[in-house]
């Protein structure tokens, strides 16, 4: 566990630093050597060359090669450490200067992203709280499936017990002298008994059937039927692919999102497609990040009702922030912005996401 822990966690440094280019700053205080450029061949007339950016010193060492590992993983150059807080405290502030141009002062947003998602996911991999055991619930129609066995049988019994209640009443009102406290006391049983059968029946209805496999239909629906099947026999499987799913195609929440993000400004010329994707590379971010931390903390014993509310506070003025900063909005502007925003995560842009990750989980 741990050591696919650190895999995880150096592959996304690794990622990231491959696009996220050193800033000139960082790089300037190597040594190079004047000459002409190992990669282009231009003369060198400082730490880097002119023509192609590549650095005028380059190493051949292992120490400088598992440096640069660290470095990746770690430091992002220096430049994380001024990004991140600025991530957290000032998020529209960021998203504006980067957009303007400031590039080589903050990490990309999908370096950043990047770097995060690998973080969480690797992070959460080793948590109690995300291993679902042998995942009884979906065996054999799972949870479902026993809980409806469960209330025919209880509904069963019930029914038995009322039959057998009528038959003590009419048994005591046609005695020579019947015992009204006992009549009444068989009355209240018989009602509770009946209520008690209705709600059962209620939640029978209520719950999904169980359908086996000589049962599937044809057509998509019967696809699904089947898939589903299949899935129950090897849960955990199902489990590992959702899992690795949502691994790999996070970055899909970032093209999900722009549409969305223009629906916010539809009539606007000032803010295009490439504001909205820094936008939404960045909250992307933050919010992995608040995942990570919120799942630690429920990890060590915090409340985690109380750890969920805050946690979903703090999405939601991380939004407001960025939204009012990134876009120079108005509070009450940036406000209605943040309802509309959170509305459509939660209706559309997170259950697209979660569909396309079982359909995956099940297409195989």
């Amino acid at each position: 566990m741990a050591g696919e822990l650190v895999a995880h966690v150096v592959t996304g440094g690794l990622i990231a630093h491959a696009v996220e280019p050193r800033s000139g700053a960082q790089a300037a205080a190597h040594h190079f050597e004047h000459g002409l450029c190992l990669n282009c061949g231009t003369a060198l007339i400082d730490a880097h060359c002119h023509r192609c950016g590549q650095a005028g010193h380059v190493h051949r060492t292992a120490g400088a090669f598992f440096h640069d590992v660290l470095h990746g993983v770690f430091h992002f150059e220096g430049k994380a450490w001024r990004t991140l807080p600025m991530l957290v405290l000032h998020p529209g502030a960021l998203t504006r200067r980067y957009v303007a141009g400031e590039r080589a002062r903050f990490v990309s947003p999908i370096a950043l992203f990047l770097f995060s998602v690998f973080l969480m996911f690797a992070i959460l991999a080793q948590l109690p709280m995300f291993h679902f055991g042998d995942s009884a619930f979906l065996k054999n129609g799972g949870g479902v499936a026993e809980l409806q066995s469960r209330l025919g049988q209880e509904r069963t019994k019930v029914i038995t017990e009322l039959t057998h209640l009528r038959g003590e009443l009419v048994e005591e009102r046609a005695a020579s002298n019947p015992d009204a406290s006992r009549i009444a006391k068989l009355e209240r049983r018989i009602a509770d008994a009946q209520s008690a059968v209705h709600d059962m029946g209620v939640a029978q209805r209520a719950l999904p059937g169980v359908k086996l496999h000589s049962n599937l239909g044809s057509g998509f629906e019967g696809w699904m039927e089947q898939k589903w099947a299949h899935a129950k026999e090897n849960p955990q499987l199902l489990l590992y692919k959702l899992k690795s799913s949502g691994y790999k195609y996070s970055w899909a929440l970032i093209p999900l999102s722009l549409p969305f993000l223009w629906l916010l400004f539809p009539l606007s010329r000032r803010f295009g497609f490439y504001d909205h994707s820094v936008f939404a590379t960045y909250s992307l971010t933050f919010m992995s990040l608040l995942t990570i931390t919120a799942a630690l903390l429920i990890t060590l014993g915090a409340g985690s009702g109380w750890i969920i509310i805050a946690t979903l506070i703090a999405a939601i003025v991380h939004i407001y922030k960025q939204l009012k900063g990134a876009y120079s909005l108005t509070r009450g502007g940036a406000l209605v912005r943040t309802m509309l925003l959170t509305a459509f995560i939660c209706w559309a842009i997170v259950p697209l996401f979660l569909t396309g990750l079982l359909y995956l989980g099940l297409a195989d």
